[in-house]
């Protein structure tokens, strides 16, 4: 997911799972117009300097990477990350991912 409009869609209009490092929203598109699931990442500054927060990005992309199967082609999936997510390994980022999206799809996704 790159563009704005889409980040603010899904933050907006999707549903919210809030986890101790992580807050995870998801939204279903119109399923015509979709091509794959999109995951974007909302790292702030707040998490850290330019360097924790890079490598935060790529633990979470890899992370996102194995769950992106298991999504709809037309789900959005924007997942923030929390200031205390950058001492916490990938192990438990992907357990926290996990429990998000699962809370997500138990409650449904918001349109």
């Amino acid at each position: 997911m790159t563009r704005s409009t889409d980040f603010g869609a899904t933050v907006k209009h999707g549903t919210r799972a809030v986890q101790p490092d992580l807050v995870i929203y998801a939204r279903r598109g119109n399923e015509k117009d979709a091509e794959a699931p999109k995951v974007g990442l909302i790292i702030s500054r707040s998490v850290g300097s330019a360097v924790q927060r890079h490598q935060l990005a790529r633990r979470l992309r890899h992370v996102a990477r194995g769950l992106v199967e298991g999504l709809q082609r037309s789900e959005q999936v924007v997942i923030r990350a929390l200031p205390s997510s950058r001492d916490v390994g990938s192990a438990r980022l992907e357990e926290e991912l996990r429990a998000g999206l699962r809370r997500i799809e138990a409650t449904g996704f918001g349109r």
